[in-house]
């Protein structure tokens, strides 16, 4: 369960994305960052084909997708979970976005996602940066080191 949202929400919709093949507190970060700032979450879901791209080995989407609406609980339903088949996504599409919650290992996409909206002639979103969360090794928590 994530914590419940304790500020104002600066955006009306903000973005951010993942393969959430386990559901660890670098997850909850990120996606309770994403519901403290926007009024509305976007999250971008790989697709099979781009979370075996970026990890070698993936659940299937459906459970994945599953596992993150279980951890939204009852935030759920201020997002929209989408099917994402590469690192720009929908958050190169939706002109409603105003913002994009990242990690600091994922930020370059965010950059990379405003240069394709600059491209596009789409104002650019706010990149707001969480830091990676570590384990007692102090090494980035990953759902491949359980």
């Amino acid at each position: 369960m994530l914590a419940p949202n304790m500020r104002m929400a600066r955006f009306k919709l903000v973005v951010t994305a993942g393969t959430f093949n386990c559901i660890h507190a670098g997850h909850k970060k990120l996606l309770s960052t994403a519901l403290e700032c926007g009024e509305r979450v976007l999250i971008g879901l790989t697709s099979d084909k781009f979370a075996r791209k970026l990890k070698g080995e993936a659940e299937p989407y459906e459970k994945r997708k599953g596992k993150l609406e279980e951890a939204l609980g009852e935030k759920r339903g201020r997002c929209e979970i989408v099917k994402i088949e590469d690192e720009i996504g929908v958050a190169g599409e939706s002109e409603e976005l105003e913002a994009i919650v990242v990690s600091e290992e994922t930020e370059k996409n965010a950059t990379k996602v405003n240069e394709v909206r600059k491209d596009r002639g789409m104002p650019e979103l706010e990149i707001i940066v969480i830091e990676l969360v570590k384990d007692e090794k102090r090494l980035k928590l990953s759902c491949r080191r359980r």
